[in-house]
């Protein structure tokens, strides 16, 4: 899935606000939503498919964590976005005036 896709959803970048705190486990990031944890799986199974996060089997649970050069990543690209609409957004108002 398309990393902008996946951080689309408030559940999802609140979970990803979560882990640039702290890596946690499944339990603690449900303990968080008033949802099932079968719902926080999907949500964590997408960022983990975006590359956003990544998972370690640390005895019995699953941590998860940030991958902070993916995000990084998306964020530059965001910022690639505007910086190229404000070319657009300053030849409107030299139209204007």
């Amino acid at each position: 899935m398309d990393a902008f896709k996946a951080i689309a959803d408030p559940t999802r970048r609140e979970i990803l606000n979560m882990l640039s705190k702290q890596d946690m486990n499944a339990g603690e990031i449900a303990e968080h939503f008033q949802m099932s944890k079968p719902a926080i799986s999907k949500h964590l199974d997408i960022l983990k498919n975006s590359d956003l996060i990544s998972c370690e089997k640390m005895g019995q649970f699953v941590v998860y964590s940030i991958n902070t050069t993916a995000v990084q990543n998306i964020y530059r690209k965001f910022l690639e976005v505007f910086d190229g609409l404000e070319g657009v957004f300053h030849n409107e108002s030299a139209e204007k005036k």
